[in-house]
C-alpha cells in the first residue's frame, strides 16, 4: 500500500537537487529483527533487537516536462551520451536503457513531512511501473532500496517542489510494428530489477463485440438463430509484436514540436501472455492483454540540459 500524500520529496545527484511532484509515496527505514527465542525454562518470552536494515518503499510521481527526464533515468538505468537536436535553442536528445539494479545510479533521498526532515542515502531503483490511461496524468511508481539508515536532515531551507506541465494520456500515441493503433486505452509497463531485469507489460485496449457499423439491436436481428452464444472478438492486436513506440507529448506552441516536451519509449520482442478480456455484455469494453517484454526496452527523452547524465 502507499501511504504518505502529505509530504515532498526531493531527490539529489552528484549534480543537482530535484523536488519531484508526487501523488503519493511510502518511503520508510527498512527495520528487522536479531530474535532470541524462548528457553525451555524461563518466562518463555522471545526477545529481540531491533537492527536497521537501510530504507524501502516506492514513490509515485506523474511526470512533468522538468522531472520526466531525471526520473526515467533513475527508473531505466543508463544513459548515453547527448546528441544536440539541430534547428531548436538548446535541445539535447538523451538515449536510455533498461539495465539491472546493480547498474543503476545512486542517488540521495530527502523527505519532508510535517517539519520533519529525513534523508536517505545511497538509494537505487530495483523495479518502476509506468502507467499510462487515458483523461490522466501519467504516473511512474520507483520501488526504492538503500542499504544505509536514515539520518536527520538538518537543513532547514525551503525545498522547492517542480511544478511544470504534466503529461497526460490523452496525448500519447501506440505504433505496433508500424502501424498506429486507436483503440488502446492505456497501458501498464512493470519492470523488476533485482538479480536480473525482467518487464511486463499490460495494454489495455478497447473491444467492440460487435461488427464495425452494426448497433446492438441490428446485429442481435442478424443473429436471431443463433443468438444464444456471445459474438466473437475480432483479432486486434497480434500475438508477438516485433516492436512497439510509446510517444508522449506536450502539444503547446512554447515547446519545440517533436523534440523539447516529449519522451518516446520503445519496446522489442514482446510475447503473448495471456488475454484477460471478458466479453460479458452487449457494449464495448476494456480489455486487458498481457505480453512478456523479450526484447530490449528504451527511451529517448529531450532536455535543455547538455552535460552527460544530469538533467
Amino acid at each position: 500500500m502507499v501511504q504518505g500524500s502529505d509530504c515532498s520529496i526531493v531527490i539529489k545527484t552528484a549534480y543537482r537537487e530535484t523536488g519531484i511532484p508526487y501523488a503519493e509515496e511510502t518511503i520508510r527505514e527498512a527495520v528487522s529483527l536479531l530474535t532470541e527465542e524462548a528457553p525451555i525454562e524461563g518466562d518463555g518470552c522471545c526477545r529481540a533487537i531491533k537492527k536497521s536494515g537501510g530504507v524501502t518503499g516506492c514513490v509515485v510521481t506523474p511526470l512533468t516536462i522538468g522531472a520526466a527526464p531525471l526520473l526515467l533515468y533513475l527508473a531505466m538505468g543508463s544513459a548515453g551520451l547527448p546528441l544536440y537536436v539541430s534547428e531548436t535553442r538548446n535541445i539535447y536528445r538523451y538515449k536510455l536503457d533498461l539495465l539491472p539494479a546493480e547498474d543503476s545510479t545512486r542517488f540521495d533521498l530527502v523527505q519532508d513531512r510535517g517539519g520533519s526532515r529525513t534523508l536517505y542515502e545511497g538509494c537505487a531503483v530495483i523495479g518502476f511501473e509506468l502507467r499510462i490511461h487515458r483523461e490522466q496524468a501519467i504516473k511512474l511508481k520507483l520501488d526504492i532500496r538503500g542499504e544505509r539508515p536514515p539520518a536527520i536532515y538538518p537543513y532547514t531551507d525551503q525545498l522547492k517542489t517542480e511544478r511544470g506541465e504534466r503529461f497526460m494520456g490523452d496525448r500519447v500515441t501506440y505504433r505496433i510494428n508500424g502501424t498506429e493503433y486507436h483503440n488502446i486505452y492505456g497501458l501498464t509497463l512493470s519492470t523488476k530489477k533485482e538479480g536480473g531485469t525482467k518487464t511486463e507489460l499490460w495494454i489495455k485496449r478497447v473491444v467492440n463485440p460487435y461488427p464495425y457499423g452494426f448497433t446492438t439491436s441490428s446485429f442481435a436481428k442478424q443473429n436471431s438463430l443463433n443468438s444464444s452464444q456471445p459474438p466473437s472478438v475480432a483479432a486486434d492486436l497480434p500475438g508477438i509484436i516485433d516492436e512497439l513506440t510509446i510517444t508522449a507529448q506536450l502539444l503547446r506552441d512554447k515547446y519545440e514540436y517533436r523534440y523539447y516536451g516529449m519522451f518516446r519509449i520503445t519496446l522489442t520482442r514482446l510475447v503473448l501472455v495471456s488475454d484477460e478480456t471478458i466479453v460479458d455484455c452487449v457494449d464495448g469494453v476494456i480489455g486487458p492483454l498481457r505480453y512478456y517484454v523479450a526484447g530490449t526496452v528504451n527511451a529517448e527523452v529531450y532536455s535543455e540540459n547538455a552535460v552527460p547524465g544530469i538533467f
